[in-house]
């Protein structure tokens, strides 16, 4: 209670210096919900995924049923019942609008309007009909992510859903200014959400009220968990975190979702504070997270708390999708997305798209109807274990967050693939891939931007550029492209030159076409016990095991629903030789990669090594043991193939190496 009341006062001091000050400015501004739009695969990438389980579970899941979808805001206290309605309503905003689906549109509008006519005379969101529970801040702030995107997309909501904010803004700072009534644990760790959203409504929709959603940041920072000392060297765990005592205290703030949080609620403090301690801490904690628990997917581990190395400890699903934008299975913002736009460096977005492009696809089935709740890197099969029941691919393994929170990661990838520079003169691309976008900078300039690729299933990229006048572009050159050209107008190939990751293209008014070879090298990172994972840029590469299927539920009401249980039907026990990989790139001779592209044989690129079978124990009937270090062969050496990792389901993604003869 002594600190508590030592951080009021402090807050309130903060208080009296930021009300002159206000918020500092971010590095680069994202675009409004519906300018960056999918193309080629990668639209059919989202399209899979609203005809699956993201686009139907509304008709069936007892979460989120057609029943509930109204009146689930009555639940809004429960975590576990109605935060699950709030989270698929802030995934399928962005998933409705960027697959033109008009009917997840319409259902997304009547849940807003719905929220909206029953906002609590007091401010608060959600009708509270025959519950008794106390109010938690928390379970609202998926609901605004949800309505920012709306007002975005659509401009003619802003006053309604501005004023609703702003009644709820005004409760929740008594609320906070009453002992923190409104906090508990997992609210105290996901602040910075809340603080997102004032800081959207400080930026665009002030409204004279800017002494009021500062002083309410100040709140939530200082009731909530201090992201500055978790991030701390000395206080980071730097192996698996089961049997470590938090030093701080704070236990929910090892668990891996909300580790996500807590990265970006320092550059969200740093806007009040204007400390560049705190995005030094932001930047550290990064490193130190994927140091200490990073997995070669571009993910880091934690079967729910921090996990450490070991490639047969799991990743949630949540926290996949927490990452890339970074939103996760109980939060919805943006992380890698976040800390790039404030800070601008580029090692968060060359993160993002390793994520995108490796760890979410690699846990759903290709066609999106099924998912893990953990991932593994050498994952030898995917069975029922209760307890837990987390690794098969199913409608609800373990928990049902993930089921509603998944939907999140395309679109919100797809959302932050673009951003603006401050000055709102200047557009870049941070994520590659096949997209179009269509934007106003200043001065009146129109621009549209076209990417013609199957990046990352390709080196090469066509942009096409119109504009009314002239300006300059920028395009991320990723970290792991080596040689890499660019073409402008037809013109001879010259080396990118990049400055802190972007490469500046000088383009006129009318047409400006540019051609990017953005090759890389096939590289090797070491692994514990000796074992190493294959790159080759963006992507990942693994040994796709062979498996059997077994269907172990069936929904009765949605027959394509199915938890499966998958079994290796071949040998997985092989060391490698690094010197031997070789990369192989099989095109697609229409130009147009298969649908999904993520599922088992079906991307056009691999590698091929020299493998030898080995000894190497299982643990249990589920898990491969340890990677075996200077493992002999146990027979003839054999060549194998390497794929992306993303489209496999069973895999060896970290192997054991010797040296062929």
């Amino acid at each position: 209670m002594a600190r508590f009341v030592l951080l009021l006062t402090v807050s309130g001091l903060f208080s009296q210096a930021l009300s002159q000050t206000g918020l500092a400015p971010k590095q680069y501004l994202s675009l409004p919900l519906g300018s960056i739009r999918p193309t080629g695969w990668l639209f059919d990438q989202l399209m899979v995924q609203t005809n699956g389980l993201a686009g139907h579970e509304h008709e069936f899941y007892d979460y989120v049923s057609e029943t509930d979808w109204m009146g689930g805001p009555s639940y809004y206290s429960s975590l576990e019942e109605g935060t699950a309605i709030v989270l698929l309503f802030n995934a399928m905003v962005p998933n409705g609008i960027l697959a033109n689906n008009s009917a997840i549109i319409e259902r997304t509008q009547e849940f807003l309007d719905y929220v909206l006519d029953h906002q609590d005379s007091t401010g608060w969101m959600g009708p509270e009909v025959n519950t008794t529970k106390p109010r938690y801040l928390w379970g609202r702030y998926p609901f605004m992510f949800g309505a920012i995107q709306m007002v975005e997309y659509n401009p003619d909501l802003t006053d309604r859903v501005v004023d609703a904010l702003y009644k709820f803004v005004n409760l929740a700072n008594q609320m906070l200014h009453n002992n923190g009534e409104g906090i508990e644990p997992w609210t105290q760790t996901r602040w910075e959400d809340f603080v997102m959203t004032l800081q959207w409504l400080y930026d665009f929709h002030p409204n004279g009220n800017e002494a009021l959603l500062i002083d309410t940041m100040e709140q939530l920072k200082y009731t909530g968990v201090p992201w500055e000392e978790v991030f701390e060297a000395q206080y980071f765990p730097t192996t698996a975190t089961d049997d470590l005592p938090n030093p701080l205290g704070y236990v929910l703030s090892w668990h891996g979702v909300n580790m996500a949080e807590g990265l970006k609620a320092l550059p969200a403090t740093y806007r009040f504070t204007h400390n560049q301690s705190d995005l030094d801490r932001a930047s550290e904690g990064w490193d130190l997270l994927f140091q200490y628990h990073g997995r070669p997917s571009g993910i880091y581990a934690a079967d729910e708390y921090l996990a450490g190395l070991e490639a047969a400890r799991g990743t949630e699903l949540c926290l996949v999708v927490a990452s890339i934008v970074v939103v996760d299975c109980l939060s919805q913002a943006q992380t890698g997305s976040y800390l790039y736009q404030v800070i601008g460096d580029p090692k968060y977005v060359d993160r993002v798209e390793r994520i995108a492009y490796n760890a979410l696809p690699a846990e759903l089935t290709g066609d999106f109807w099924s998912r893990q709740y953990l991932q593994q890197q050498n994952q030898i099969a995917a069975k029922n274990m209760t307890p837990p029941y987390s690794n098969v691919f199913g409608l609800e393994p373990n928990y049902p967050c993930c089921t509603v929170n998944h939907p999140q990661g395309w679109p919100k990838f797809i959302t932050n693939a673009f951003v603006t520079t401050a000055d709102q003169s200047s557009l870049a691309q941070v994520y590659l891939g096949p997209f179009q976008t269509q934007t106003t900078l200043t001065t009146e300039n129109p621009v549209t931007v076209t990417v013609n690729t199957i990046y990352p299933f390709s080196d090469l990229l066509n942009t096409t550029i119109t504009a009314a006048k002239a300006f300059t572009y920028y395009v991320r050159i990723p970290s792991w492209v080596v040689n890499g050209t660019i073409s402008i107008n037809g013109g001879e190939a010259a080396a990118v030159s990049p400055n802190n990751g972007l490469q500046a293209v000088p383009v006129e008014a009318g047409t400006t076409t540019f051609t990017l070879n953005l090759p890389a090298e096939i590289t090797t990172e070491s692994r514990p016990h000796g074992s190493i994972a294959v790159h080759r840029g963006p992507l990942h590469y693994a040994f796709d095991i062979p498996r059997t299927s077994k269907v172990l539920i069936q929904n009765a009401e949605q027959p394509d629903a199915k938890d499966l249980e998958f079994d290796a039907t071949a040998a997985w026990e092989y060391a490698i030789d690094p010197s031997t990989l070789k990369f192989v790139n099989n095109p697609p001779a229409s130009g147009t990669l298969p649908s999904p592209v993520y599922d088992s044989g079906l991307p056009p690129l691999s590698m091929t090594v020299t493998a030898c079978p080995i000894n190497w124990p299982v643990a249990g009937s589920t898990f491969a043991s340890a990677p075996p270090t200077n493992p002999a062969c146990t027979g003839a050496q054999k060549t194998i193939t390497l794929t992306p990792y993303g489209a496999t389901k069973l895999r060896i993604g970290e192997f054991p190496v010797f040296t062929a003869k």
